[in-house]
């Protein structure tokens, strides 16, 4: 696991939540720019902690109709 900075523990604290569970639900509900809004950081930061904690972001296009399905590895 990454050592975490302490901006990234103060994050953690204040919303009582690890980031590595906390930043995909965001950004997959938000966007990165409202994320890092929301958490007081700057989207480069933003950038570097999900680069650093291993989580990817993908975009996708779905035509009309069509769905996406995301599955956890156990």
């Amino acid at each position: 696991m990454a050592r975490k900075t302490k901006l990234m523990q103060r994050v953690e604290d204040s919303q009582q939540r690890p980031l590595e569970r906390l930043l995909p639900e965001m950004v997959n509900e938000k966007g990165l720019s409202v994320t890092a809004e929301e958490l007081g950081v700057s989207k480069a930061t933003l950038g570097y902690w999900l680069l650093k904690l291993g989580i990817n972001v993908r975009r996708v296009a779905l035509a009309p109709g069509e769905t996406l399905e995301v599955k956890r590895a156990s």
